[in-house]
């Protein structure tokens, strides 16, 4: 049998057990794979007073052809850098992929041109494939011909090493072949042994597989071997485009990863189905700014362009160290608390333009740094029958000033002019359930 026979029984074999994965996906709660291990700290960490960087680079992803959210990136990077009274400026910008919708050479050149016009010479470019790249056969002679290197390529910035990992078209548009992440594995063990105490920095795709929120629905487990090699490193994906700001985005268990979000749309998961989109997804338009020390300290901040809103800020003493993880699962788990609603909660109903009915109530407070991830909801008459009952996702992925959760329902389920029962349970990102409420209403 020759090596190319070999090579495909390989990739056929990964392909089936890929696609195992992403059955079990769909069938078993997505939470349960993120409980992984790794230390349990009381607290998160403070960024210490005296943690000065000695680089900073930004990552975006997910952008398919907005390029006004990603000139909105780098445009705002630097506004909010350029003078730093500790560590002035930008030293990379980083994309994630599908910054296209279906691949042509038109969405590469004007991606192109969009990056030219606002990332300054002087600032590092690091731009992979996604899978909307994949959709097209040429995607090699476009990369190529648009950023003047190959797709994979091992960056030098700071004397840190960032590794950007695009793969090889495999058996599906995103799936990565043996050859292509061999040169992972490689290029991530030279790294570490080259990096004097630094952090290492990878960025691919597609999240690895049951790390962070999205990663059981919309990520890669040929990359988990891999990455579970080398503990420290620290790695960067999209992909799945839920929202940054659910604090399971990031993971840490023998080394640390984020989800970055996007620019384009949002994406979230109702009673763990994914493929949700609810109101106010779209458009969206997140950031990670990225700050490392070269004694092994990292600094990850969210940042909501559209509203020019700090979402978290992480710090980790030592990537290297793994008992200085303060956000595994089961850290983040403990230290949330259920939502609470405030005692003069009240709720409202009436029929919108499309005849819909919108239902408002004030909305329940979660733990500083945690979110309302959904509500639970009936809704029962005057005779105390059911007319409504659903669960519907919170939409903290807006960052905006308005204090009140809606939710919409059938022209014909209520009658203008009665009273109702709303009962309401909020819960949190980890399945923190708050009290039920009551909430008597008028039809208007």
């Amino acid at each position: 049998m020759d090596r190319g026979t070999l090579i495909e029984i390989k990739n056929w074999v990964i392909g089936i057990i890929f696609g195992v994965f992403s059955v079990l996906t769909f069938v078993l709660p997505g939470q349960i794979f993120q409980v992984a291990t790794g230390t349990k700290a009381d607290a998160v960490p403070a960024v210490p007073e005296d943690f000065v960087p000695a680089v900073r680079f930004v990552i975006i992803t997910d952008s398919h052809n907005k390029n006004d959210h990603v000139a909105l990136a780098v445009d705002t990077a630097y506004e909010l850098y350029d003078n730093d009274s500790t560590y002035p400026g930008i030293d990379a910008v980083v994309h994630l992929g599908d910054f296209s919708s279906v691949g042509g050479e038109g969405d590469y050149a004007n991606f192109a041109a969009t990056l030219s016009e606002h990332v300054r010479e002087e600032t590092q470019l690091i731009v992979i494939h996604g899978n909307h790249e994949f959709k097209n056969d040429n995607y090699k002679e476009y990369f190529v011909k648009y950023f003047g290197h190959d797709p994979d390529t091992v960056n030098e910035v700071n004397g840190f090493s960032l590794i950007a990992f695009s793969g090889e078209r495999g058996q599906t548009e995103w799936t990565f072949t043996p050859s292509s992440l061999n040169w992972l594995d490689k290029s991530i063990s030279e790294a570490e042994k080259k990096a004097d105490g630094k952090a290492v920095f990878v960025f691919q795709h597609p999240h690895a597989w049951g790390t962070v929120y999205g990663s059981t629905y919309w990520g890669d487990p040929q990359l988990n071997p891999i990455f579970n090699k080398h503990p420290g490193i620290v790695d960067f994906s999209g992909h799945s485009h839920f929202p940054m700001n659910d604090p399971r985005s990031i993971y840490q268990s023998t080394y640390t990863a984020l989800g970055c979000g996007a620019t384009a749309t949002f994406e979230l998961d109702k009673n763990y189905i994914p493929g949700q989109h609810p109101d106010g997804y779209d458009p969206a338009a997140q950031m990670c700014i990225v700050e490392a020390d070269n004694d092994g300290s990292v600094r990850l901040i969210g940042y909501d362009l559209l509203s020019g809103t700090y979402l978290f800020d992480y710090y980790t003493d030592n990537v290297n160290d793994k008992s200085t993880y303060a956000y595994s699962y089961k850290s983040r788990k403990a230290q949330d608390t259920a939502p609470v609603f405030a005692d003069d909660t009240k709720a409202t109903a009436y029929k919108n333009e499309g005849g819909e009915w919108v239902i408002s109530f004030d909305e329940a407070k979660a733990a500083d740094g945690y979110i309302v991830h959904n509500y639970k909801i009936t809704i029962r008459d005057e005779n105390g029958k059911k007319v409504c009952s659903d669960t519907f996702i919170n939409d903290y992925y807006v960052i905006d000033d308005d204090d009140t959760a809606d939710f919409r329902i059938g022209a014909d389920t209520l009658e203008s002019g009665k009273t109702y029962t709303l009962s309401v349970q909020a819960e949190s990102a980890y399945q923190k359930k708050s009290d039920t409420i009551k909430l008597e209403f008028t039809a208007q």
